[in-house]
């Protein structure tokens, strides 16, 4: 394994032993300065569910077209984007691609049809889709959402740690984090495809936080701050993490948001689960005062979740996305 990528054991901090959550603070502190990725290991999380979910993910994919296309991705960042729905534009390295090569459904947190937010009309506080012939599906999406809940809430404390801050200084702000639950199919690239036919072009996320499941199909290449693309190990057991361009912008531009992208040329059909976790959302936020100096002054203005969303809506999907704006911006 590339020792680039740091890995961080959260055993000790899960059993409460004193001094873990500094430790996990300084580690996490070096991956988000000097890589943008890292790995978590002995998260709790039962590999029998993280299995269920790329299993509810294919499932859901199999389905036939008109099924899919009948939950149509929305305004939200809710619902079913068809293959080479979006082209990467807004968060892109080197420029505009080709569309996507890829396949994919999101999902938020499970809200009641009269719940304040939904009556109100809030954008990206609505009503789940859900397939109408894929019995379990429903159950097991929102059961694996709300283990990478909890586990991005464990995590958000290392945060915390790594920024000098008091170790419950995020938690006003992720009292209700918002977060999408994508699942997505790559299907098999021919070899001899173009060089810039990607199943997802090199990007920046725009989350704060991105836990990615470990996949036994490889594709995931990460760009390193030198400029070097490396593909991303799998390692057994363990979760891979990243942060986007929320995370840079509150940190001051002090923590990275790294560019990664997916190939799909393994002669097999790819399926990946990334969870998108970010505050919640009416939380305010300005540059942390810890990343703030005579030498980095303030970058930015305060901002919340629909300011940050709006502002990056609609430039991936042209049409598509004058009328759906926002997936893509949590579609890494």
């Amino acid at each position: 394994m590339p020792a680039t990528i740091p890995v961080l054991d959260l055993g000790p901090l899960l059993e409460g032993r004193p001094g873990a959550l500094e430790t996990l603070g300084a580690e996490l502190r070096r991956a988000f300065t000097e890589v943008g990725f890292y790995f978590v290991r002995n998260h709790g999380v039962p590999q029998k569910l993280i299995d269920a979910a790329f299993a509810a993910a294919a499932r859901y994919h199999a389905q036939p077209m008109e099924a899919k296309l009948a939950m149509p991705f929305n305004e939200h960042n809710q619902g079913y984007l068809p293959m080479r729905g979006n082209t990467t534009r807004m968060n892109a390295v080197d420029g505009i691609k080709k569309p996507n090569m890829n396949e994919a459904v999101f999902f938020k947190r499970e809200l009641p049809a009269d719940h304040p937010d939904v009556l109100a009309g809030k954008r990206f506080r609505a009503v789940n889709q859900w397939p109408a012939d894929l019995p379990g599906f429903r159950e097991t999406a929102l059961e694996y959402a709300g283990a990478m809940e909890q586990l991005g809430k464990t995590l958000v404390p290392i945060y915390a740690a790594a920024l000098g801050l008091p170790h419950d200084w995020f938690d006003d702000k992720f009292r209700e984090p918002m977060f999408t639950l994508r699942m997505t199919h790559y299907p098999q690239q021919e070899p001899t495809a173009e060089a810039d036919e990607w199943g997802l072009a090199p990007h920046a996320d725009t989350s704060f936080m991105t836990i990615l499941a470990q996949n036994k199909v490889p594709g995931l290449s990460i760009r390193l701050p030198d400029g070097t693309w490396i593909d991303a190990p799998a390692l057994e057991g363990c979760f891979l993490v990243n942060g986007g361009m929320m995370l840079r912008r509150w940190t001051n531009q002090l923590f990275l948001a790294t560019p990664h992208r997916v190939t799909n040329r393994s002669g097999k059909e790819r399926y990946a689960i990334p969870f998108f976790m970010d505050c919640s959302y009416d939380a305010v936020m300005a540059p942390i005062p810890t990343c703030i100096s005579k030498q980095n002054p303030a970058r930015f203005q305060p901002f919340t979740y629909l300011d940050f969303m709006s502002e990056y809506s609609g430039t991936n999907y042209g049409e598509r996305g004058r009328s759906a704006a926002g997936v893509e911006l949590q579609g890494a």
